[in-house]
């Protein structure tokens, strides 16, 4: 599971089922499934199999699954080694179950700028923030856009055409005659005015214009921002990872005062959009290294509906190794990937005698969890192997093999759900009424209310579905002491507790997928 939260995010809870109840059978009806019996099916889910595919899974051999290592590759092979020893086929064709997610190590770019012939380096004048490829070109003139803002109520880009051009933008925005920010109204800071938002609601104005680069003055945070640059180029440290996208981006360099000037002397006075002429050559040399890695996808096509494709999902990486230890991941999240596993055998085992699930089921293991949800990014927002639309729910599982130690006073017999309410009355009430049915578990809801301030409903990969309105359930143990440590080994996990929360997994995806009528999406999020 992502340990630090994700940024920007802007996606708004809507109902929670409250901090803590048992699963309840006095819920509006669900139409189960009247069809063939599932137990027999669910009953090869078994904690012998999880705890022998665990303990290979999770072992040093795999060396922490980091994403895009050796580990990690050896992970995406194992996974397909099984999912044809199953005879469960790939929804690409032929033996390919990787899709292929291309990523970028990121590390500081370095510029050369010169202005009339003179020359501004890196960190002493200006900073690189964003750069997609080397790039060398001259610039003759570039546009003056004040502020840099583009807002409903306000715009510096109103009336000039930025189209395939450098801008030049300066921090800040202007204020009314009361001493209120002209966006707002009020004199708090806006998106406008805030540090690091700025930054980037800046840069996304000068894109949505189609301007080439942005040229950024801020006094302040370019102090800060280049003496940390600066210690990561020198360094020669690598930064995060990141999604390496087709589209090319927007050029951004954030400038010191005396460079601003030097573009424009009255940069700091006058805030009125204008052309202006300029002798500048910018070269950037982009040192970030392409790494490609791997989300492992297999397929039971629906009898009935086999356009209508239900998600079973888990992420397959971890921490890799950390000053020469290993960090295994056995909960985090070899327990989701070996309950899929399990659960695709379960659904193939009915098939097989002759109940194959009325809609398709994509088993879905993504990378780059740890890195930033970047595997189920890919999926959903660059290359869905299904269309969004057609996608009826993902069921996510991201560490279900411990138990809370909070909870260790109380029943063990318990998983935290989270989610299966923000976007579907259906698929709620399917859940709680297939426990019901078949398991009998406590389904905790501490972790779906609202103002849950770990807000783990952003921080796995259902994420991605759920911002696209796709319903979603977050099947979760919660964290515990070795959570993110190399301590997280098979033997901490309790293989029972494995095979019941699997089980409750599998009757779930049952009932979604063979009932008559697909969940309906009733608190749709704009």
């Amino acid at each position: 599971m992502k340990k630090s939260l994700l940024l920007g995010v802007a996606f708004a809870i809507i109902t929670s089922c409250g901090t803590s109840s048992k699963s309840s059978a006095n819920t509006t009806k669900a139409n189960l499934s009247k069809n063939t019996d599932p137990t027999e099916f669910a009953s090869t889910i078994t904690s012998a199999e999880l705890k022998t595919m665990l303990y290979k899974y999770a072992s040093d051999e795999f060396e922490g699954r980091n994403t895009g290592e050796k580990g990690q590759k050896m992970a995406v092979e194992y996974l397909k080694q099984k999912y044809i020893d199953m005879d469960i086929p790939t929804p690409l064709g032929g033996d390919d179950y990787f899709q292929e997610v291309p990523l970028e190590k990121q590390k500081v770019a370095e510029a050369k700028l010169t202005v009339k012939g003179k020359l501004y380096n890196s960190f002493e004048d200006q900073i690189v923030l964003a750069v997609s490829n080397s790039a060398n070109t001259s610039i003759d003139n570039f546009v003056y856009v004040g502020y840099g803002i583009h807002d409903e109520s306000y715009s510096d880009y109103k009336n000039v055409d930025v189209k395939g051009k450098f801008v030049l933008a300066k921090s800040g925005e202007p204020k009314d005659a009361e001493g209120n920010f002209i966006t707002s109204g009020t004199a708090d800071a806006t998106k406008w005015t805030n540090g690091r938002q700025a930054i980037s609601s800046k840069r996304e104005a000068a894109k949505e214009n189609g301007a080439q680069g942005l040229i950024f003055m801020d006094g302040d945070l370019f102090s800060r921002y280049s003496s940390f640059y600066q210690r990561q180029a020198e360094s020669g440290a690598a930064g995060r990872l990141s999604l390496k996208s087709n589209d090319t981006g927007i050029i951004m360099l954030m400038i010191n005062e005396t460079l601003g000037k030097a573009l424009y002397a009255s940069i700091s006075e006058d805030s009125t959009p204008k052309v202006i002429e300029t002798n500048l050559n910018l070269e950037i040399e982009n040192k970030s290294e392409s790494i490609t890695s791997e989300n492992v996808v297999a397929f039971i096509k629906g009898s009935e509906k086999p356009n209508e494709i239900v998600v079973i999902s888990a992420h397959l990486d971890h921490e890799g190794i950390k000053n020469g230890e290993i960090y295994n991941g056995a909960d985090d999240d070899g327990s989701g990937t070996v309950a899929i596993l399990e659960i695709a055998q379960a659904f193939k085992m009915a098939e097989k005698a002759g109940h194959g699930p009325k809609r398709s089921i994509l088993f879905l293991h993504v990378t780059g969890e740890e890195k930033g949800l970047l595997g189920s990014r890919h999926y959903t927002d660059n290359d869905p192997i299904f269309p969004l639309e057609n996608t009826v729910a993902d069921l996510n599982i991201d560490m279900i093999g411990r138990v809370d130690p909070s909870r260790e006073i109380g029943t063990r017999n318990y998983i935290y759900l989270i989610g299966s309410d923000k976007l579907s009355t259906d698929l709620h009430t399917i859940s709680e009424e297939a426990n019901t049915k078949y398991v009998n578990m406590e389904l905790d809801y501490k972790f779906n209310d609202e103002n849950d301030p770990n807000r783990f409903y952003y921080r796995s990969d259902h994420y991605n579905f759920a911002k696209n309105n796709i319903p979603v359930i977050f099947y979760f143990n919660g964290t515990h002491d070795d959570y993110h440590k190399p301590s997280d080994t098979p033997d901490k996990i309790e293989y029972d507790l494995l095979e019941t929360r699997a089980r409750l997994v599998f009757y779930t995806a049952w009932e979604v997928a063979n009932r008559d009528q697909r969940i309906v999406v009733d608190k749709v999020v704009e």
